[in-house]
């Protein structure tokens, strides 16, 4: 059955329901309830049952449940270790003001590319104790993080972004067997809105882009009253001993790096290995009890019970979405009005405000990808700038949702609320989209 505009009504609810009611798990749930009542009528449990235990048994979900849950583990372990408190004291004494310790946020964010999920969470955490030094907000510190995340992995081939979209890249036939990296670096110059998003932060960290909307509310708040919105487990609030040196901190994440990278990159081998490393070296250097290191990593796993909780219940928001046939919708509405001189541009906004609305970012692209490619063919677009379109998409809707994957765990590793993280980000996020329309209009018009 085709549900036409119907289709919206699940996600614009959830959306009202957010902002009125500051909470985004619920809302999501609620969405996801009215989309099966809306395919199911009052029936709609069997067929909830059934998604919720599809998203449970997928593959896709284990993985990220586990990644996730042992990042949080990985996390717990710095943060009580002293790693984090380590690396901390030796950045306090370097960096002076606010705007040093966001740079240097910044600039962390820049180097840990592999993937977003150990961006957001690492970073935020490590980074938390030294811009609170300076009264800096926890939204501004989120929104920080979250905008070298996705953005940065995006532009580098061997993040597990870069891998995903090179591979579908050759199942749409755009790319010959083994040749989807190489089209996916060529396409790395029309990805204009992570290039856009990454240059926006230090502009406003540095207030030449001033405090927009309610970040302004938020640091003014942190300045004046020294409320800097932490909301955090406090597994991850620890207050470790001194005894801890750099190697506490810089050896797991060199072993979390090495094992995810080499022979292949595989995030679950990497932290798997990053943590049984951190204990290992731990216990050896008599930072705590075996005991003590093993009931860290269960509490750093249940300090991410809030956000694996928050992931599921996307997962079956998603499925719901792709059931009533929500994506084919809004792609079929918007195709008639695709030229060559705007076909960038349409691609873009469509598929931000689908992935945006969705909060599916990988799934989203996947079905765009046989519509888009055989229009850019017929109507002669550059397939690069096309293929830049698509990803640049891809990242705005990671980075703007109110419940993306990206948005959650960078609250969660910056510490404050999912709400107050993305509602702070979003005039910046707005900002970026709109500098990445006008250049996906002027290439368009350029290169036409």
């Amino acid at each position: 059955m085709e549900y036409g505009a119907i289709s919206l009504l699940p996600t614009a609810f959830v959306l009202v329901l957010a902002i009125w009611s500051r909470r985004t798990l619920e809302s999501v749930i609620a969405g996801a309830i009215l989309a099966f009542l809306i395919m199911d009528g009052w029936l709609f449990l069997d067929r909830l049952a059934a998604v919720t235990t599809e998203v449970l048994m997928d593959e896709v979900t284990a993985w990220v449940v586990l990644v996730c849950g042992l990042y949080g583990s990985f996390i717990a372990l710095l943060v009580k270790g002293g790693g984090s408190y380590a690396f901390g004291q030796m950045l306090t004494r370097r960096l002076t003001t606010k705007k040093s310790s966001l740079l240097a946020t910044w600039l962390l964010g820049l180097v840990i590319f592999l993937d977003d999920y150990l961006n957001s969470l690492t970073v935020g955490a490590t980074m938390k104790a030294v811009t609170d030094r300076f009264r800096t907000s926890r939204e501004m510190l989120a929104y920080v993080v979250d905008s070298t995340a996705a953005p940065m992995c995006l532009l580098i081939p061997i993040s597990s972004w870069g891998v995903y979209f090179a591979g579908l890249l050759e199942k749409n036939g755009v790319a010959d067997t083994g040749e989807g990296i190489a089209l996916f670096v060529e396409s790395i110059p029309y990805m204009f809105y992570p290039l856009v998003a990454l240059i926006i932060v230090p502009l406003a960290v540095t207030r030449v882009i001033p405090l927009l909307g309610k970040m302004r509310d938020a640091e003014i708040r942190a300045e004046t009253t020294g409320d800097l919105g932490i909301f955090e487990d406090p597994a991850l609030a620890v207050e470790p001993s001194e005894r801890a040196n750099m190697s506490v901190f810089f050896l797991p994440i060199i072993a979390l790096l090495f094992f995810t990278v080499f022979p292949t990159v595989d995030l679950l081998r990497g932290v798997m290995a990053g943590i049984l490393f951190t204990v290992i070296q731990y216990w050896a250097m008599r930072i705590m009890p075996l005991t003590e290191l093993l009931d860290t990593c269960i509490d750093g796993l249940k300090s991410m019970i809030p956000v694996l909780s928050m992931l599921l219940a996307l997962f079956v928001f998603v499925e719901a979405n792709d059931a009533m046939g929500l994506t084919e919708y809004v792609i079929t509405a918007v195709e008639p009005y695709m030229t060559a001189a705007l076909l960038p541009a349409l691609i873009f906004l469509t598929l931000s405000v689908v992935s945006y609305t969705t909060g599916s970012n990988w799934g989203v692209i996947a079905i765009a990808m046989p519509v888009a490619f055989p229009l850019a063919e017929a109507l002669g677009v550059n397939l690069p700038l096309v293929i830049g379109a698509l990803l640049s998409a891809s990242g705005f809707g990671s980075h703007a949702c109110f419940y993306s994957d990206s948005t959650v765990l960078s609250a969660q590793g910056a510490g404050c609320r999912t709400y107050d993280h993305a509602i702070t980000q979003l005039p910046y996020a707005v900002l970026g989209g709109a500098f990445a329309t006008l250049f996906y209009l002027v290439a368009a018009y350029v290169m036409h």
